[in-house]
């Protein structure tokens, strides 16, 4: 179905002319990256630009990389990209894992991690990886840079702190200086396919330090200081993981839709926890490092 409505169109090959286009028009303007939430969007009326800014043709847009301890990834990165790379199967394999468990493969070859993170929607895959791995967005605007804490980028369902002059350029994604193995679980009807129901992601990391988020199962995803406070000072006993299955109430807040209802999200959600701890710890005794 083509896209009904009138708009303009400019691809810009350099970040600096995307950057001043946006300047001039701001919220007037979409930016095109992967596309697939917009285009839908824009093929039923909404978020229809005066300008689409399209930014596949801005190189420096692209690539994962190691700058210092970070690992960055471009805007451009595509979760097919996630998924074959070898720098975040070894450092990052829990969003290896999820970037393997979004949408189809046809949306996995066109669908970016920046632009996942920046639609916002509730059931992205993305946002737990990033937010046990404390990521940083990156932004660049006529204002010059910024880097806001994956913690503090997601305001509500669909909306984020990026300011209508704003283009992510990439996120940069620390790497721990000690020993740490991760695990992500999602919950969905069919394997590869579903928007995800609920899903928890899980960092061990050495000195018995742990993070842990949920997503799916709140207007925003959201990491668990006291949940993270009990496994690092009561340890992962069997009782230690039923207090916090019991905790994990208190902490989300899933809703009831078409897909599921909230009391089979809370359950599974606590059924996920404890797959993902277990995923998490038996891969840090492995001898060498697995994120």
């Amino acid at each position: 179905m083509a896209i009904p409505f009138e708009f303009g169109y400019e691809k810009p090959a350099t970040l600096e002319s995307a950057v001043r286009l946006l300047g001039e028009l701001g919220k007037e303007a979409r930016l095109l990256a992967g596309g697939t939430d917009l285009a839908n969007q824009m093929k039923q009326g909404f978020r229809v630009p005066k300008l689409l800014i399209d930014l596949k043709g801005i190189g420096e847009l692209g690539g994962i990389r190691f700058k210092g301890d970070e690992l960055q990834i471009g805007a451009l990165v595509t979760f097919h990209d996630i998924r074959h790379s070898t720098l975040v199967r070894e450092k990052m394999n829990i969003l290896h894992e999820a970037a393997g468990l979004v949408a189809s493969t046809g949306i996995r070859n066109r669908a970016t991690m920046v632009g996942n993170i920046c639609s916002a929607v509730a059931c992205m895959d993305s946002a737990g990886p990033l937010l046990v791995h404390d990521a940083v967005v990156c932004t660049v605007s006529i204002r010059g840079e910024k880097r806001y804490p994956i913690g503090k980028w997601f305001i509500d369902n669909r909306k984020t702190a990026i300011g209508d002059d704003e283009i992510v350029t990439h996120i940069a994604v620390p790497i721990p200086q000690k020993k740490y193995a991760g695990a992500y679980q999602k919950m969905m009807r069919y394997s590869g396919e579903d928007l995800s129901q609920a899903n928890v992601s899980v960092l061990a990391l050495g000195g018995a330090e742990f993070r842990v988020a949920f997503g799916s199962v709140g207007p925003i995803p959201k990491r668990s200081p006291k949940i993270e406070k009990i496994l690092t000072t009561e340890g992962t006993s069997k009782e230690t993981i039923e207090k916090i299955k019991q905790e994990i109430g208190k902490v989300i807040s899933p809703i009831t839709d078409v897909r599921a209802t909230r009391e089979y999200r809370l359950h599974m959600t606590r059924v996920m926890f404890e797959r993902a701890l277990m995923t998490a710890m038996e891969r840090y005794r492995k001898p060498h490092i697995i994120a």
